[in-house]
């Protein structure tokens, strides 16, 4: 039995929502209040998909997000790019020049600290980003104004008083869909494989598990590390690399990485988002 709904982190209006309505407009969105509980969602079947973030290009990677993934028994099925387009938002009626202050995010609140800057807004932290402006719009205050994605200020009711005032114009999100089961079926010119491990306490076990990517030709294009269960001896890798495992190079690479680990997941295969080529390019987007 399936939902037709996608379950995503925060408030309707967030960049999440955003993502939802972006990669899946035929789905119905469904907010759920922590990741752990979007995760849950799926597991339980209230939702078919989970919509997830796990890098900003200006912040870096979520938090927490790398550690839920694999305990999480979903699977990635698809990428999903969305620029970060931030607003001014205020209630209705309000000039530029009365704004004192901006809640959002801590996160979001620091990718536009240029324009805060020119205009004397003072920077306030809100629990996110669609939630502040439902705060925004509850107050009914013009000194204070929220920075969220233009979808929230259409839910919420509220003005833009300035668009795309991100101190980067390339400011993008990665979010990951997920789903209970995995489709190795599909196949497109860019497939992208991603999953964890951990290598054996040998000598240069890390050098030994990557020489197989470069011998055989597998671009990798992530590797990042993180402790397992707060023991620094204890560490876990997520990589994402170009390639289906069934193509012969990438079953070569994963051969060769699988003797010098403890332990091996694929997370999922899935087509890679066509604006990853576009900033690879370094064209406008």
């Amino acid at each position: 039995m399936t939902t037709n709904r996608i379950a995503f982190q925060g408030e309707p209006g967030a960049y999440s929502h955003e993502a939802c309505r972006k990669a899946r407009p035929d789905m119905e969105p469904l907010p759920c209040r922590t990741f752990e509980d979007v995760i849950e969602a799926v597991r339980s079947h209230d939702a078919d998909l989970a919509m997830l973030p796990v890098e900003n290009s200006t912040y870096g990677r979520v938090a927490d997000i790398h550690h839920l993934l694999p305990e999480s028994g979903l699977h990635i099925v698809d990428e999903a790019f969305v620029r970060v387009h931030i607003s001014l938002l205020a209630v209705p009626g309000t000039r530029l020049e009365e704004v004192r202050e901006a809640m959002s995010h801590t996160v979001l609140l620091g990718q536009c600290r240029g324009f805060l800057r020119r205009h004397g807004i003072h920077p306030v932290t809100g629990a996110d980003t669609a939630g502040s402006a439902k705060d925004v719009a509850q107050r009914g205050i013009a000194s204070l104004a929220a920075l969220a994605a233009p979808l929230a200020g259409e839910i919420y009711g509220l003005d833009r008083l300035a668009d795309k005032i991100e101190d980067r114009q390339n400011n993008t999100t990665r979010f990951l869909i997920m789903s209970c089961d995995p489709d190795f079926s599909r196949r497109s010119e860019r497939m992208l494989t991603s999953f964890v491990f951990r290598v054996r306490n040998i000598p240069a076990a890390l050098y030994k598990a990557m020489g197989g990517f470069a011998t055989n030709g597998v671009n990798m294009t992530k590797l990042e590390s993180y402790m397992v269960d707060g023991v620094f001896t204890a560490t876990q890798f997520y990589a994402d690399i170009e390639g289906h495992p069934e193509d012969a190079n990438v079953r070569l690479a994963m051969d060769e990485l699988s003797y010098f680990t403890s332990s091996l997941n694929v997370l999922g295969v899935y087509p890679a988002d066509p604006l990853r080529e576009t900033q690879r390019q370094g064209e406008p987007n």
